[in-house]
């Protein structure tokens, strides 16, 4: 069998390459949508059991940057509750303020 010219060597070693930089690609987006679930694992626990001032402090936070955060109206949706939950605690620290 004939030896492979250096072209067609350089073009094997370019086609490997491009692989394998695809399944880096692939694994750093699967790393990256990891953290993000647990991440927002993390968060709905902190705002579903949390009962300390971090978590009012994350309710409140998230009261004010969620709604200008999501753009898109099934997004919104997606977060109905939480949105109508965070705003409503967020209104009752606000009352609390001025009653108190």
């Amino acid at each position: 069998m004939a030896r492979k010219s250096i072209e067609e060597r350089l073009a094997q070693l370019e086609a490997q390459r491009k692989t394998l930089k695809a399944r880096l690609g692939k694994q750093e987006r699967a790393e990256d949508t990891r953290r993000k679930v647990l991440l927002g694992a993390l968060v709905l626990d902190r705002l579903e059991h949390g009962k300390d001032d971090v978590s009012r402090a994350l309710t409140d936070w998230l009261a004010q940057e969620l709604p200008g955060f999501l753009t898109r109206e099934i997004d919104k949706q997606l977060f109905a509750g939480l949105l109508i939950q965070e705003t409503a605690h967020a209104n009752r620290g606000s009352d609390a303020e001025t009653n108190g």
